[in-house]
This record gives structure tokens, sequence and C-alpha cells, in this order.
């Protein structure tokens, strides 16, 4: 793929989403549709309540998510279980019969829905070395939860005290630092060697924290990890646009109804599912770097999960449009970021 800086459009292989929040239930009837519409397949996270953490709990989310799929949209939800304590290291192999291809780690408490991950990583031991003996991926949400670490300080201090060593006792272990935020994250992820890699999401490239206070607090932006200065969002920027194929596209859009959102006590997560593909195109088009979008969204996440590539397109074209202001959302609404805003790209066919 070639563009110029004043191309009208850019024709992208149908891209993939490699983490991915859909809910359950009457949700699914909302969400799966918009990012069907953009990504051949996602990564679909586990974190329900309760946890998915059996591969038969994992092929039932699966079907109920392809029931959701619009007929005649070609659309693969591919599945991960939730890291306890306690999962047992004989359900990996059970999971990889099933077709799941990867395990989430939440540090308890590091996000919505993580009160049932993992304590102390050691824990986990076994099920890791099954891990890595199956060949199934490790999807790490990269902080620490302890109460005096300062919240912009925990995907670094994750780094230091919990993935480098975890690096070290699992060398062969394909790990994915999802979402990262920090230019302590990317420089790590660039140096560590061909079974590390990170995805980035749209909403961390296009925005730094002052996003959050910008005329009042704006719970809409508000997500974990949260957004970081604007030295942090350019690195991430420059990590996404460099060509290399250890970091990948990761929306982490995760729904929640408004009235959850627009609360005292907020939910995190960014619903950006509706327009994906569009922000990324933003992101990459503000740096000079649209030559570098196809291998970020379409190409690398594929080749790091062990995949083939999709074969199918999509076309994005230059053109302004506005996001609509909320989707209905079971008996709530759904607000996605940016919603009632012009964007500049838009998908097309």
């Amino acid at each position: 793929m070639s563009t110029a800086p004043s191309i009208p459009q850019i024709t992208l292989t149908r891209p993939d989403d490699w983490h991915l929040h859909v809910r359950d239930g009457e949700a699914l009837r909302t969400v799966v549709p918009h990012t069907a519409a953009q990504f051949g397949r996602a990564i679909i996270m586990p974190n329900l309540k309760p946890p998915v953490t059996t591969a038969a709990q994992a092929v039932a989310y699966r079907e109920r998510i392809q029931a959701a799929v619009p007929p005649g949209v070609s659309f693969e939800p591919l599945m991960t279980l939730y890291l306890t304590d306690n999962l047992p290291a004989d359900e990996i192999a059970r999971a990889k019969a099933a077709g799941v291809v990867a395990v989430k780690l939440y540090p308890a408490g590091a996000t919505t829905n993580s009160d049932a991950g993992v304590t102390d990583i050691r824990k986990t031991y076994k099920t890791l070395e099954a891990l890595q003996r199956e060949g199934l991926l490790l999807l790490v949400h990269g902080e620490v939860t302890s109460p005096d670490i300062d919240l912009f300080d925990r995907e670094a201090v994750f780094i230091e005290q919990q993935l480098q060593p975890l690096r070290r006792d699992f060398p062969e272990l394909k790990i994915v630092m999802e979402h990262i935020t920090t230019k302590e994250a990317a420089q790590y992820v660039a140096e560590a060697g061909p079974f590390t890699a990170a995805t980035i999401t749209a909403h961390h490239l296009l925005f730094n924290r002052n996003a959050i206070f910008t005329g009042g607090i704006r719970p809409h932006y508000y997500c974990l990890p949260v957004l970081k200065r604007e030295t942090h969002r350019l690195a991430l920027v420059a990590a996404a646009t460099s060509g290399s194929d250890r970091f990948f596209l990761g929306t982490d859009s995760a729904p929640h109804p408004a009235h959850l959102k627009e609360h005292a006590s907020g939910c995190a997560g960014c619903y950006t599912a509706h327009a994906a593909i569009e922000m990324y195109a933003e992101a990459f088009d503000a740096a000079g770097a649209l030559d570098k979008l196809e291998g970020f969204a379409s190409f690398f996440g594929a080749d790091f999960y062990g995949l083939p590539r999709n074969s199918g397109q999509i076309t994005l074209r230059r053109e302004s449009w506005v996001s609509p202001d909320s989707f209905a959302f079971g008996e709530t609404e759904l607000k996605p970021l940016r919603g009632g805003e012009a964007l500049p790209w838009k998908l097309v066919a």
C-alpha cells in the first residue's frame, strides 16, 4: 500500500482488533456489528461476571458473539481465558483444543471486572508453564495496583517489578503487553526480543491526559491505563508508526452504559468500536505515516499470533462525518468517544 499526504482514500487489507470488550447479553447486538463492519477478527476479553475461566465457557461465549454478527458479514471472535490464582494448568490443553488462543492477566483490582484477577504472579507459574508448552499467548494488563504507587506510574513500575522477571522465567512464552501508554513501555517492548509485543489504542495515540479535563471532567475519556502526558503520547505514535512488527492494533474498546460512565464513580473504558479504524487513520495521517497503517492494523498482529493474514480489504476516504451521539445499549444507552463530533476519515467499503 502506498499513500501520499493529500491522497483522498486508502485501501487496507482487512484489519484485526487484538484487544476488544463486547460484554454479553443484549449489549452484543449493539457492539458486535460495529467491530464486525471493520475487522475480520478480534481478541475477546474474558472479564465478564463471572469471568471466562474454562474452555467450555469460552466456547459458549463465542457462540453468543457469533449470533450477534449481522447476516452476510464475516467476523471471527478469538477467545481468551481469564487468569486467576487458581486457573488449573490442565485447562490450558482443553482451551487450545477448543480454539482459545490466549490467557489474560489482570492484576486484581486493576480495571473493570478484575476483582478475580491475579494477586501474586508466582501462584500462576504452573499455568504459565502450560501456556508456554501449548503455544498460547499471555496477554497482560500491565499495571501494579499497590495504593502507594501513583496512578500515572503504575505501568512503568509493573514492567520493572513483574514483567521483567516474568520474561526471564518464561523466555519462550509469547507475551502481549496490552494498551501500552508510556514511553517506558514502548522502549521496553522494542528491546525485549521476538516473544514480546504490544497493542496500542487509537485514543492513546490521539489524546493525552488533558482530554479528560478540558472544559470540565470528561468521563468518556477516562480509561485504564489512564491517558498520560504528551511526551508519552508522542512515544506511542513513534512506536506505532515505526514499522516495527512488535506493535499492532488493539482498540481496548470498552462499552459501559452512559449513566455509569457519567457517575460520581464513573467506569473506566473508552468506547471506540463505532469508528476505530477511522480514528487510527486520523492518528497515522497526523503523523504523516499513512503508509505504515496497513502493517500495524492488518499484518503484525496476525503474524505474532501465528495466524494467517486476512484476504479481504476495506477502504477509507478522507471525508468529514459526524459520529452518532449515542447508541441503544440494552435498556440503556451507550455514548461513544467523540460522539457528535466530526471525524476526518470515513470507512466507505
